[in-house]
């Protein structure tokens, strides 16, 4: 009997590490807490709106947030970083699209979120190391519509097949700090990339956006889709309505803070050499 008692407590034991071990460590300032529960407390009231709907709202309010590039790539290690003081497009979204999500689910506490936080930014909804993290819009929206968390609307509002081609991460690791600290992940990106490039995706060319604007809702993400060599996306945002054109919600590295733009999104994107188009997703 003693025995049986000790390897139960053994088996607890040894559970309750893997468990610990498996937690991420949080890069957090008192600061992006205090955001957070402002966004909480305005926003929790408005929880019988659509997703979408509460992703503009929470987005509206982040105008004039500073745009700050890197943000998750301060440490060699990765981590899970909430940064609410300082965004790029991409943690913009990713923010807004969790915040969102926690409000829904009616436990608004920075525990709830951060869970959430985790479960979008990284494949199949655990940090895992630098290569779990998806750095690739095209998978971010493979993965996060396998999870049930968006769905990718391109091909429904009449999008056409968009070959993609990714080997930018592996063929310039000198861009990124965590792949010249540790080589060896370069192969492992490499076969994400190839694993990403097999899928099938579908865009809206730009020359098409403004024929297609009645199918978008407001709150649906965008990624414009560009051909830079060895990537698939360039920019993301959040799309909103305006008297019947779409226009965008984003974190711009030319503006330097949140903001939106002063004409539709199809005339923004009109002169954008290396734009050829647009992946619009829609959160569940």
């Amino acid at each position: 009997m003693k025995i049986r008692l000790l390897l139960l407590f053994l088996c607890a034991f040894s559970i309750n590490i893997l468990i610990a071990a498996a937690a991420p460590k949080i890069i957090v300032t008192e600061k992006d807490k205090s955001i957070l529960q402002e966004k909480f407390d305005k926003f929790s009231k408005d929880s019988n709106l659509s997703v979408g709907e509460l992703i503009l709202k929470i987005g509206n309010d982040f105008k004039g947030t500073p745009y700050v590039g890197k943000t998750l790539d301060l440490n060699i290690e990765e981590n899970l970083v909430v940064n609410l003081r300082e965004l790029d497009c991409t943690t913009f979204v990713e923010n807004c699209l969790a915040i969102a999500r926690t409000i829904k689910k009616g436990n608004p506490t920075f525990e709830s979120f951060t869970n959430e936080l985790e479960k979008i930014r990284y494949r199949n909804g655990q940090l895992n190391g630098y290569v779990s993290r998806l750095h690739y819009f095209g998978e971010w929206i493979t993965n996060n519509s396998g999870k049930g968390i968006v769905e990718d609307m391109s091909s429904k509002i009449g999008g056409e097949k968009c070959p993609v081609v990714l080997n930018f991460m592996s063929t310039h690791p000198d861009s990124y700090p965590q792949l010249m600290a540790n080589p060896a992940l370069i192969k492992e990106i490499k076969q994400i990339e190839i694993q990403v490039s097999a899928k099938q995706f579908f865009f809206i060319p730009k020359e098409k956006i403004a024929s297609c604007e009645s199918q978008i809702l407001n709150g649906d993400l965008v990624a414009f889709v560009t051909k830079i060599p060895g990537m698939d996306v360039s920019h993301v945002g959040i799309l909103f309505k305006k008297d019947g054109r779409v226009f965008l919600l984003h974190a711009p590295l030319s503006g330097e803070k949140v903001m939106t733009t002063t004409v539709p999104l199809a005339d923004y994107l009109k002169d954008s050499k290396n734009t050829t188009g647009i992946f619009v997703v829609r959160a569940k």
